[in-house]
């Protein structure tokens, strides 16, 4: 991780006020509030939006996409390492967007795969990811949809994309005891955070709040 210089956004105390208030709001896993408060979210927004990147709010990053808000991504990780007494094994990350939840995933994760369809948003994770020296984040440009059976089975699986289902080589790719979190389509037609989790028999599943998030696309662009 890049050394914090005491100042301004680099400083660790402007972190522990946005990690605070993801308490406050909720985050109990002390893995997740960590890993919040060592990346620098800055980091991954354009420079002019810099001064409300530690703000809980979602910020565009070129393409049409946006970087999650804090709450969400802490909650979206929580969820997924719901039960684990320490670090999760291999992640599959769907939707790499400017690689900011991909940094968190590496802190609470060993391994971490993550693919992204477009092209730009590739590039500007692998630039972004760049110095922070993450030997454990591997980013790959592809179809989210089909996941990234090469990696499998995985410890857990995180989409930044719904879609109107959640896709089945998604839950085949799933290991055992393990969980998916995705934003979903549910019945009344809105999106909603759903939790898969695989058992020795089949899938239980959970759906939890109403979430936005951008849709799942098929596809390179």
């Amino acid at each position: 991780m890049p050394v914090s210089s005491g100042l301004g956004l680099d400083s660790s105390a402007v972190r522990a006020r946005m990690v605070a208030k993801l308490a406050e709001q909720g985050v109990k896993d002390p893995w997740v509030l960590q890993a919040m408060g060592q990346v620098e979210r800055h980091r991954f927004v354009e420079t002019a939006l810099a001064g409300q990147a530690y703000e809980d709010t979602s910020l565009p990053i070129g393409l049409g996409q946006t970087i999650s808000k804090p709450n969400v991504v802490a909650r979206m990780i929580e969820l997924l390492r719901q039960d684990a007494p320490g670090k999760l094994g291999r992640v599959l990350e769907i939707g790499t967007g400017c690689g900011y939840q991909a940094a968190v995933l590496s802190l609470v994760a060993t391994e971490v795969y993550s693919v992204e369809r477009l092209r730009g948003l590739h590039e500007k994770a692998k630039k972004n990811l760049l110095p922070f020296r993450l030997p454990n984040v591997h980013l790959m440009l592809g179809d989210g949809m089909l996941g990234f059976p090469k990696g499998a089975p995985y410890a857990g699986i995180i989409s930044a994309a719904g879609g109107e289902e959640v896709p089945s080589v998604w839950l085949e790719q799933l290991a055992v005891g393990a969980r998916l979190v995705a934003p979903t389509v549910t019945a009344s037609r809105h999106q909603a955070l759903v939790v898969i989790r695989r058992t020795t028999t089949g899938f239980d599943r959970q759906i939890l709040e109403a979430v936005h998030f951008v849709p799942l696309k098929s596809g390179i662009a």
